[in-house]
């Protein structure tokens, strides 16, 4: 999935890319941007006589500036197509996925689990914040009182317990996944007691538990043995996890 709200297939990558034009794209932003604006998100296209025009996005304490020639070239390589309708909903998308304000997570974030690295050899606790049929992450920026986080990740770990999962059995396993939003199936981990009462209440047994997790991917949760052999059989990247560290993990 890209910032446009598409993902491109292997046959769309292989064929030759229609370009999005600066010029056709400006008139689309000229359209659609002023209809995406709310109470605290400006979202602006300021022309520059000389250096072409930028998008510029602002919500509370959070702001992004964009040259709309980058915006067009990025559009391009993620195979949106160059028509009106394709550049107004790749603009859509992209204004969904703009930062995440303190706000907004504070008053509606949930944690997850998320890659701590970019080689995937660890997870920890993140903050996300739902838009649609995206799960997008909080970052602190610099400065951020150390209270103001504390208090915005044990809302976001409480307000996980609402998340509503679909718990499946399958043999000795048991798979939680969310039905829009994958990143969300490891919700359920944020109280590993509450998740540890739903997997006995549904006829599995629960000494030494143990949670294979891949980010973005619904979880599955078995005893040791079967987590291990689970790892090992799946041929996507995953954390096998002891029940008892799932409350040490790091916040990202």
């Amino acid at each position: 999935m890209n910032s446009f709200g598409a993902g491109a297939g292997l046959l769309q990558r292989l064929r030759p890319t229609s370009r999005i034009g600066v010029a056709d794209l400006l008139e689309v932003a000229r359209a659609v941007l002023p209809t995406l604006t709310g109470p605290h998100l400006r979202v602006e296209l300021v022309r520059r006589t000389s250096a072409g025009s930028v998008v510029v996005l602002e919500e509370d304490e959070r702001s992004l500036h964009v040259d709309l020639a980058d915006l067009a070239d990025d559009m391009t390589r993620a195979g949106v197509a160059p028509t009106s309708e394709a550049m107004a909903a790749a603009l859509d998308a992209w204004v969904a996925r703009r930062p995440v304000t303190d706000a907004t997570a504070a008053a509606t974030g949930v944690a997850v689990l998320d890659w701590a690295d970019a080689f995937r050899s660890s997870v920890g606790w993140r903050v996300v914040v739902g838009r649609g049929e995206v799960a997008l992450p909080w970052t602190p920026v610099p400065g951020t009182p150390a209270d103001w986080v504390h208090a915005t990740r044990s809302a976001a770990t409480e307000r996980s317990a609402t998340v509503d999962l679909t718990l499946r059995v399958e043999g000795p396993v048991a798979l939680w996944s969310h039905a829009a939003t994958p990143v969300l199936a490891t919700a359920v981990l944020a109280d590993p007691d509450r998740a540890l009462a739903r997997i006995a209440a549904a006829g599995l047994p629960v000494e030494d538990v143990h949670a294979v997790v891949t980010p973005h991917r619904p979880l599955a949760c078995a005893g040791r043995s079967v987590a291990a052999r689970l790892a090992g059989e799946t041929p996507e990247v995953s954390v096998t996890l002891p029940w008892a560290r799932l409350p040490e993990l790091a916040w990202l």
